[in-house]
């Protein structure tokens, strides 16, 4: 009878949490600042814009911060946060390599509104990491679509938070869709948000089991294309740097497209979380759709971030609008 009373209130808490969640996010709105700072998104769009064109690593780099921030405690801003004892979610091994020009162009954005005295300290930088994040996907040739606002800031940011709340490169697809299950995505969603690594580049260490010590042998990963295998050794000697950034996309890593379903037909995906949506006979379908329709990759992919836009955030009272997004008020 214990056992039964303690299976109910566990469902009945689940579906409270999941009730307020929803209730949260349906507080987000398109039109959320119409009133409130009217030209937001043209002042964020054109300092975007202007950082983009200093740097194309603008874009992967707000990309993964977007994801990094949502996963760990929710669309806050949590991730921007800076801590004096380097205790910060963005001192975590899994944060420390998100490239500062992701965090310099939100701040950079924020300068902007901020430079409107009718927007100063108004917009949060949780909604002007969503309106980047929008932004840079469609300057790198990506779709263009409607960002939900609303958001405010986290006041809280530690290392410990992140703990085990990051896909890893190692994950196989049970661990992928777990993960994202439970932010509410599903396996479409996360396909379609793996498609962000058409951008961007990683480090040797990240893939280099898969070149050299393959299930603890000396081998190559029998999912990764040989000739592209040894190109990534050339790349990537044993004693190189670590840190030597590849990219993840050895086709068109300039330009957001669906040519990353197509390196994973051809065994080109550098990450075992990335091939294995293509190895798997789960995830395989969604990958041969996207790779043969551009369309189809973009319109869930806009389907996907607006959703994972949504995941944990703070709205109403809750939270703050930071006047610096890297301290709270």
């Amino acid at each position: 009878m214990g056992n039964q009373k303690l299976i109910v209130l566990s469902v009945l808490t689940l579906s409270l949490l999941v009730t307020i969640a929803s209730a949260q996010s349906s507080q987000l709105r398109r039109n959320f600042y119409q009133n409130i700072c009217p030209n937001v998104e043209s002042l964020v769009r054109s300092a975007v814009q202007k950082k983009f064109s200093q740097t194309f690593v603008t874009a992967p780099a707000v990309l993964r911060l977007l994801f990094h921030d949502c996963f760990v405690r929710g669309c806050d801003a949590s991730v921007l946060l800076s801590s004096p004892s380097n205790n910060a979610e963005k001192d975590h091994p899994d944060d420390i390599s998100l490239a500062g020009d992701g965090f310099d162009t939100v701040i950079k954005a924020k300068a902007a509104v901020d430079s409107n005295p009718r927007c100063r300290n108004k917009v949060s930088c949780a909604d002007i990491l969503a309106l980047a994040t929008r932004d840079v996907v469609a300057l790198a040739g990506g779709p263009s679509y409607s960002v939900e606002l609303g958001r405010r800031d986290g006041r809280i940011s530690t290392k410990a938070s992140v703990q085990r709340k990051l896909p890893h490169p190692t994950f196989k697809l049970d661990q992928l869709n777990s993960m994202f299950a439970s932010h509410g995505l599903s396996q479409t969603d996360m396909i379609a948000l793996s498609g962000a690594h058409t951008l961007g580049f990683s480090h040797c260490s990240q893939f280099a089991n898969r070149i050299y010590k393959f299930n603890s042998r000396n081998r190559i990963d029998p999912s990764l294309n040989l000739q592209y295998a040894m190109q990534l050794r050339q790349m990537c000697p044993v004693n190189v740097d670590s840190r030597i950034a590849i990219n993840m996309d050895p086709t068109t890593p300039r330009k957001f497209d669906n040519a990353y379903y197509q390196n994973l037909q051809n065994g080109k995906g550098l990450f075992t979380s990335d091939q294995i949506l293509f190895t798997d006979s789960r995830s395989k379908g969604t990958v041969n759709l996207f790779a043969s329709n551009n369309a189809a990759f973009q319109q869930a992919f806009v389907t996907a971030i607006t959703k994972l836009g949504r995941v944990g955030v703070l709205t109403g009272n809750r939270g703050e609008i930071r006047r610096d997004c890297s301290r709270v008020n």
